[in-house]
């Protein structure tokens, strides 16, 4: 099985001190002052602008970032990751208009470019992830802040921090990204 490596450097440029790691990695300025540059040498992580997987999520994918924070927009260093495993079989997820499982319920397999077009629902509160891993986006057609969820129970997204967030479109994490 091929796991995911990624080297974080404190200085634009892949300057300054460096840290690796294959696994997720709850707070980085254990090992880091400050980050602003890494190179994905292989796998997808998303990386997090504050310690233990909160705030502002991005995807990164194999290849370099020499100064991330201007290429994505980010204000902040990157202060936590998580390594996304390779999944291979069937995606599956239940998406609710409410919290806790209730309202509409609608359930994926593929991708999902606009909720509200294709299955009319308005809000999408809770979701309850059975196969695979999957990028919720907050507007439709894969656009805005996303939040990566593995296989899990999410029973309210407000309680998880993404109060003001309204999640428009999903898709599936392949293997694409290794």
């Amino acid at each position: 099985m091929t796991m995911g490596r990624i080297i974080f450097y404190e200085d634009r440029n892949f300057q300054g001190r460096h840290y690796e790691t294959s696994s997720d990695c709850p707070e980085l300025t254990s090992y880091l002052s400050r980050c602003h540059s890494c190179r994905v040498e292989s796998g997808c992580f998303m990386v997090y602008d504050r310690p233990n997987f909160m705030g502002n999520q991005y995807l990164m994918r194999r290849g370099e970032y020499a100064d991330y924070m201007s290429m994505m927009g980010m204000r902040e260093c990157i202060r936590s990751c998580r390594m996304i495993p390779m999944h291979r079989g069937q995606f599956r997820m239940r998406i609710y208009e409410r919290e806790n499982f209730a309202g509409q319920m609608t359930e994926l397999m593929d991708d999902c470019d606009n909720i509200m077009d294709r299955y009319r629902m308005s809000d999408c509160m809770s979701c309850n992830v059975m196969d695979g891993h999957w990028l919720m986006y907050e507007q439709p057609h894969f656009r805005g802040r996303m939040m990566y969820l593995r296989p899990g129970e999410y029973r309210s997204f407000r309680e998880m921090g993404m109060s003001g967030m309204r999640f428009m479109s999903m898709r599936r994490i392949m293997d694409s990204c290794i």
